[in-house]
């Protein structure tokens, strides 16, 4: 993209791994946003860095992690073959995750180009669920998860949870139904936390994403209009 600049940079982790992460950010000097992009299963493969870049566009600083980097550096799935990417899902640990939000917050928060106070979250499918993860395990302004399979497992953090949540679910998805949405909701509601919660009604799982077969541009287009406008109410662009 036009006045984006990315690369490929290697991140050491707590836990004495190394993580490769894809950043992209704009070609001007500092300042700005950062934001956590986080994967789907299929690793950080194309859709991701377009995500990514077209944060960059929009004036963020993104990083996109290789959550995978302990069974399978540099992994590029296909959606056509989940079962071939069910080993390394299973291998991920809360702990090993936390590592690496921690190991990319830290690259965010020591990079003179970033507002150092101004730093979000967003991830899909896998990834959604390390989104509503990261924000509590560091101090975000903004969190932003897209079907995050998984997250009930992980309530008991929602005490710790810092920032305003965004999350989008699809109607007809068949891995998330209505009663893991409404376990989420319905704690940060008892808990008093921000939250949002959108269901698309005709929108599958992976809704967002270009690549897949479930893609819907109605609900992908309205959906990335509210994430803008979440994240700029906020944490704000440069």
């Amino acid at each position: 993209m036009s006045g984006v600049v990315i690369e490929d940079i290697s991140l050491n982790v707590s836990d004495g791994t190394t993580m490769a992460a894809f950043v992209a950010r704009p070609k001007e000097i500092a300042g700005f946003a950062a934001i956590m992009v986080f994967q789907e299963a299929y690793g950080v493969n194309s859709y991701i860095r377009d995500v990514a870049e077209r944060f960059a566009a929009f004036g963020y600083i993104a990083i996109a992690p290789e959550l995978f980097h302990r069974t399978a550096p540099g992994f590029e799935g296909s959606y056509e073959n989940f079962d071939g990417t069910r080993k390394h899902i299973q291998a991920l640990t809360n702990e090993g995750l936390t590592a690496d939000i921690n190991a990319a917050y830290d690259w965010i928060k020591n990079n003179a180009r970033t507002a150092q106070d101004r730093i979000a979250s967003i991830g899909f499918c896998m990834g959604g669920r390390v989104s509503f993860l990261a924000n509590t395990a560091v101090k975000l302004k903004a969190a932003v998860s897209f079907y995050g399979g998984g997250i009930p497992a992980i309530l008991d953090r929602v005490n710790d949870s810092f920032a305003p949540q965004l999350m989008f679910w699809g109607g007809l998805d068949k891995h998330i139904g209505e009663d893991q949405i409404s376990k989420v909701t319905g704690l940060l509601k008892e808990k008093n936390k921000k939250y949002v919660s959108v269901v698309f009604s005709d929108a599958e799982h992976g809704f967002f994403c270009d690549a897949r077969s479930s893609y819907n541009p109605g609900a992908s287009k309205q959906a990335w209009a509210l994430t803008l406008e979440f994240l700029n109410l906020y944490v704000g662009h440069k």
